[in-house]
């Protein structure tokens, strides 16, 4: 099995791979920040990184298996400026397109956050016509994280609500949090009441938007990374290595690495 993964950041789609025993001969992964690239490595050594995704080409890779990705969403976020397909970074979207006809894989998956109708439907005229399913990462986290899920993959349906709490995720056990609608010390303009889940991880430059939680004490505290690598079913201590900033960047831009592993679980064989 030979997979491209694009803006692979620090590996959450060869975390669920490995997790449900796919044997992975090939894994290219395209990314350019070097703390990820660092994290990714470190766990899986045998990757092998490929740089800028402008300058992959297909023709110059082993037959494809699996291609997947999750261009950058600032453009097309409801949380952004929503510039859509003219921010140079969610434009990024069509080299995704364009490794998808150079590659011609078996299975693809692109992910992306929710966005206008309208942005989202150019992404799957352009996924030929197939359309998003739409996955909150609390099903099988302690996090709230609407996602759109593009894959030919067969059969994906909604997970099981493992019922998991933010209480449940805490390094205190003794800690009973009340709500989580902080951010890095300051709370939201509208704060959301979300019923013992956390907020999602988002990132933002020179770091992540790191949820804190308000204790029934009324204290309230930022989320540790360990906790953070719990709100996206990350192993535990899989981030370690870099500094706190570049942890909570790079799990704000991974992926939940259950829902993953939901939607991977349907592949056919491959060989």
């Amino acid at each position: 099995m030979n997979v491209l993964s694009l803006f692979d950041g620090m590996s959450c789609g060869q975390i669920a791979l490995n997790q449900l025993g796919f044997k992975i001969d090939n894994y290219f992964a395209s990314e350019i920040d070097k703390d990820a690239m660092k994290i990714a490595k470190k766990n899986f050594p045998n990757m092998q990184h490929i740089g800028d995704v402008t300058k992959v080409k297909g023709s110059e890779l082993p037959k494809i298996d699996l291609l997947i990705g999750g261009s950058p969403c600032q453009g097309f976020s409801f949380a952004g400026k929503q510039l859509n397909f003219n921010d140079p970074r969610s434009a990024l979207f069509f080299e995704f397109v364009r490794l998808l006809k150079e590659t011609n894989p078996k299975y693809f998956l692109l992910e992306n956050v929710r966005m206008k109708t309208e942005y989202q439907d150019v992404i799957t005229e352009h996924l030929n016509w197939i359309e998003p399913i739409a996955i909150n990462s609390s099903l099988v986290s302690a996090q709230n994280r609407n996602r759109l899920y593009w894959t030919n993959i067969p059969d994906v349906e909604q997970p099981k609500d493992k019922g998991i709490l933010l209480k449940d995720i805490l390094d205190n056990d003794a800690e009973e949090p009340m709500l989580s609608n902080i951010y890095g010390g300051f709370k939201e303009t509208k704060p959301r009441i979300h019923y013992g889940k956390s907020v999602t991880i988002r990132t933002a430059t020179g770091g992540g938007h790191i949820p804190s939680i308000t204790l029934k004490t009324g204290n309230y505290r930022t989320i540790s990374p360990t906790e953070c690598e719990k709100l996206q079913t990350v192993p535990s201590g899989y981030t370690e290595g870099v500094s706190n900033t570049s942890r909570y960047k790079m799990l704000g831009n991974g992926w939940t690495v259950d829902v993953i592993k939901h939607i991977f679980g349907n592949m056919n064989e491959l060989s």
